[in-house]
């Protein structure tokens, strides 16, 4: 009898908030807490999964009708059918496959109508990647949440998919405890299955904030002793989440996520290290956030009463020699931010590993956007040029430095930087070779006998690229240019080739190597690569090289090394054959467009000892 009593609501609430208009919601749609007794200090927030972190079924079965011209609440009905012994019950304590229950399910709704519904196509919309996807504000509370250093459970009523693996289209990196109906054979409201995710998170009921979209659900947990927040409107129930934790988490630091276990830092140490340096008595805790990029030296968001730091230090373990010297990256930040080039303010360094266990330095956090696709979409034509031709005017900037004025005279050798280079980049490329590349065999013994006389010594940056810039949000400008770990002093042409690597990159290419050359330049507003390469030589008042083509040829060397490096590192732990050889096929194709630039250097070569007819 409870059974139905709760499917009769609760099926009927998803029905009702997913039909009904939102302005003719108004009393479905207030917000509710279970009272509970007892107090304390809250440690942990469990989150429902569909309705709170996804959209409901309810929602998703009502678009799904309307769309298939099916009778609403023809799916809401099915779902009732049959109380605790119904096929969708079943199915979330695991008791059939979805074989089974798509048959009894399809069944029940052909019943209802009368006629034939094909419950295949809901059951695929419910699980597809373009609605299943978490809500970005959920995904920040829990950001948020973790950082504050309270842990996160998932308590989830799902089922198993067909290839046998559960319904649960999240990440799973981002909760202490993932409680699966469907694995554990009991469904909410049952009290055993909250019992259950608290004896994981080793907490009392009163320690934990419970969200659910559903009263019964809600109702349950209450009565164990769980503070409860119903969810109609994930936005609503941050706001009301913000107000029992008492700290916003609205307000995410982009490009971050929670510190795991491989790259924690001893946090007491640091703290104690942070308070001498800036004299601050804290009102907080140590907020520490883990930054997205900077995968080779991690780098932190760090705040501490009212300071917003990041933090960068050297991996731990055995380093190549010369390799990410945070040292190094600390002395030219502070004297480039002297000589007026946009870096971020360095505050201090730290050569003492006995802190957190490696040396480490402190920068004052710089807010802005990190633009990853080259294309900038979402922009008009005119802000696309606009912030190109800022990244333009910072590298002639960055290249324009007086060394002996900024004391860099002596941060690298001021000849023969391309030798050095070439020299540098084949032993790590034969330290990380997996098999042989015909591409980089050929590059390996024509670059160094096509060699540019260089004609200038400046900083090199290294890595110059759009997304190693943070950009102003309302303006074209470069707050600040960031990752200096490959910088030296040498040939200024290697860093403008390398920024325009993107530019002969297909659009299809994963995260940092998506690129600009099946794009129509023109109509997205965005300067070609002759266009950039004018535009730098105009600017410096100094004329293109005439090899080019070596430039950039060098830079797709340099580029085919670093993921011929990733791919080493990748492979032992590589159980999917399939990525591995995508890697594989990745540093080829990027070492066959190496190749095509010197082959077109040579061509121009060839074409100028040609004897001239008069």
């Amino acid at each position: 009898m409870y059974i139905r009593q709760l499917f009769q609501s609760s099926h009927l609430q998803w029905a009702r908030r997913a039909t009904f208009p939102k302005h003719s919601q108004g009393r479905l749609q207030r917000a509710r807490r279970w009272a509970h007794s007892g107090g304390g200090t809250y440690r942990a927030v469990i989150f429902d999964m569909s309705g709170v972190l996804i959209p409901s079924p309810g929602r998703v079965a009502a678009e799904w009708e309307l769309q298939n011209h099916i009778p609403p609440g023809t799916i809401r009905k099915a779902w009732i059918s049959g109380g605790e012994n119904g096929p969708w019950m079943k199915l979330m304590r695991g008791e059939i496959t979805t074989e089974d229950f798509l048959q009894e399910f399809g069944r029940l709704c052909s019943e209802i109508v009368k006629t034939s519904v094909p419950v295949g196509s809901f059951f695929s919309l419910l699980t597809s990647e373009q609605v299943a996807k978490q809500f970005p504000v959920m995904t920040e509370a829990i950001t948020q949440i973790r950082a504050k250093g309270l842990r996160t459970a998932v308590l989830s009523n799902n089922f198993y998919l067909p290839n046998g693996k559960s319904f649960l289209p999240l990440d799973r990196k981002q909760f202490d405890v993932v409680v699966e109906s469907c694995l554990e054979g009991v469904c909410k409201p049952d009290p055993r299955i909250y019992k259950l995710c608290l004896e994981r998170l080793g907490l009392q009921p009163s320690e934990s904030i419970f969200l659910d979209d559903l009263g019964p659900n809600l109702k349950a947990a209450a009565s164990l002793g769980i503070r409860t927040i119903q969810v109609d409107d994930p936005e609503t129930a941050v706001k009301e989440l913000e107000t029992l934790l008492g700290f916003t988490m609205r307000m995410v630091i982009p490009n971050t996520g929670p510190v795991r276990e491989t790259v924690e830092i001893p946090r007491d140490s640091l703290e104690k290290y942070l308070k001498d340096l800036l004299g601050t008595q804290s009102t907080g805790p140590l907020e520490l956030l883990r930054f997205d990029h900077g995968q080779s030296s991690p780098t932190y968001y760090v705040r501490l009463g009212n300071h917003q730091l990041v933090l960068k230090r050297k991996p731990l373990g055995t380093l190549v020699p010369s390799t990410h010297s945070v040292e190094r990256e600390f002395r030219i930040m502070k004297a480039l931010a002297n000589a007026g080039v946009p870096v971020p303010k360095v505050l201090d360094l730290c050569e003492d590993s006995g802190v957190i266990g490696t040396p480490f330095y402190l920068m004052e956090y710089c807010p802005g956007l990190i633009y990853r696709d080259p294309s900038l979409p979402g922009l008009e034509p005119s802000q696309r040029r606009a912030i190109y031709t800022a990244m333009n005017r910072v590298l002639c900037k960055i290249h324009s430095v007086d060394l002996k004025a900024a004391g860099l005279e002596d941060y690298g050798k001021h000849e023969d930087y391309i030798p050095q280079q070439m020299q540098t980049w084949i032993e790590q490329y034969r330290a990380s070779e997996t098999g042989t590349i015909p591409a980089m065999e050929r590059l390996i013994r024509w670059l160094p006998c096509h060699l540019p006389k260089q004609q200038k010594t400046t900083v090199v940056h290294g890595n110059f690229r759009l997304d190693n810039l943070l950009s102003h949000p309302e303006k074209a400008e470069v707050l600040a240019v960031l990752d200096w770990e490959l910088s030296t002093l040498g040939d200024p042409f290697a860093d403008v080739a390398f920024s325009c690597l993107a530019h002969y990159l297909p659009s299809s290419l994963p995260g940092s190597l998506r690129g600009l050359r099946d794009c129509d330049l023109t109509q997205l507003g965005i300067p070609t690569a002759e266009e950039y390469l004018r535009m730098y030589c105009r600017h410096l008042e100094i004329p293109p090289p005439e090899n080019w083509n070596f430039y950039m040829a060098f830079s797709f060397f340099r580029m085919a090394i670093i993921l011929q490096g990733v791919h080493k590192r990748l492979l032992p732990g590589q159980a999917d054959l399939a990525a591995a050889e995508q890697n594989k096929k990745l540093t080829e194709y990027v070492s066959n467009l190496a190749w095509d630039f010197a082959v077109k250097e040579g061509f121009r070569v060839f074409k100028e000892m040609r004897p001239q007819n008069h």
